[in-house]
């Protein structure tokens, strides 16, 4: 199926990155798949995380975009590119790297979800000319409520960000231990 996006959505560790790439590398055609990266390194495991991550994309000829925020504005300068594939990893980072830049007193909820308008209606330019988008996400909306107003912020913010995306989406697939169970 070439065009279209494919909503991934998980828990932690369920082979979602794993299941984009070779989704990816199945839709793929001339060798163009840009992968956009939301992790910013705020420790040094996590540095260390996308450092792996980088070595890895580095072997491959896939291009890397690095946008932990602006990620419908960084897309939308590239819409002339010819990419068949484009992968986000992921939507639960960039949902919080967003949070995180917000006033205690924003209606995180509502900012988030316009930014996410804004990157669905992106990714709707490459999907009409052929390019499969492929979305990462946990679902954390399976858990207990989060103890702290930051956390159910949070929460919530991805919990409709998740919805938007699935609503976008012409397959979602939900992915545990590895294993996808097609949703849509």
């Amino acid at each position: 199926m070439s065009g279209g996006i494919t909503l991934l959505i998980g828990g932690v560790r369920a082979g979602k990155s794993g299941r984009a790439v070779s989704l990816a590398e199945r839709h793929q055609r001339d060798g163009n798949v840009l992968f956009v990266a939301t992790a910013q390194a705020f420790d040094d495991e996590m540095g260390r995380r996308i450092d792996a991550h980088r070595r890895e994309r580095a072997a491959t000829n896939w291009e890397t975009l690095e946008a932990p925020l602006a990620v419908a504005e960084e897309l939308s300068k590239r819409t002339s590119s010819n990419c068949s594939v484009i992968i986000v990893d992921c939507l639960t980072l960039w949902t919080s790297n967003i949070l995180l830049t917000l006033p205690d007193n924003a209606d995180a909820e509502s900012i988030i979800g316009n930014e996410a308008t804004m990157l669905l209606e992106v990714l709707a330019e490459f999907t009409a000319r052929g390019t499969r988008a492929i979305l990462v996400t946990n679902e954390v909306g399976l858990g207990v409520v989060p103890p702290t107003s930051l956390g159910r912020r949070y929460r919530d913010a991805l919990g409709r960000v998740n919805q938007m995306a699935a609503r976008a989406s012409n397959e979602t697939l939900l992915m545990v231990a590895g294993l996808e169970l097609k949703l849509k």
